[in-house]
């Protein structure tokens, strides 16, 4: 249960973490020191990257979570705040895969044909995606970590 419970914690900061570190410090100075053209190029680089951290975060979630919920004899016998965290958590998980397979393949495209007004057009899209997931997971971790003491 040790293993399970680091690796699910870890997986959860390494993705909550990163949306809250490209939102609040990346996304504002980037906007204001680089040009479109480069500013989109970066970010399609910065989401690649942290993508594929978000996918192996997302294997680790779900396994760990399972695996700590059969332990303890199923999902019949957890508490209310698993039962939310889990139904949030898998609600973040499609968020994230909407972006990654709709605007976040169309912001590549864009990029790669230099479409910047388009290209720029999903990039917003993506950040307004990012908060949404940003403020669920903030609220996962609340609920997951204190749900227990309502």
């Amino acid at each position: 249960m040790f293993i399970a419970i680091s690796l699910h914690i870890l997986a959860a900061t390494i993705w909550v973490g990163g949306m809250f570190f490209a939102y609040t410090s990346l996304r504002p100075v980037a906007a204001a020191v680089l040009e479109p053209p480069l500013r989109l190029t970066v970010w399609v680089q910065v989401f690649s990257r942290f993508f594929n951290w978000v996918w192996l975060t997302i294997i680790f979630l779900i396994i760990s979570g399972h695996y700590m919920a059969a332990q303890m004899g199923g999902l019949a016998n957890v508490g209310k705040h698993i039962h939310i965290m889990m139904f949030l958590g898998y609600i973040m998980m499609g968020i994230f895969m909407h972006v990654y397979f709709a605007p976040f393949k169309r912001l590549k495209a864009a990029v790669a044909l230099q479409d910047w007004p388009s290209a720029g057009g999903h990039l917003n899209l993506i950040r307004k995606m990012v908060l949404l997931n940003l403020v669920i997971g903030l609220f996962t971790i609340l609920v997951a970590s204190a749900g227990r003491y309502l």
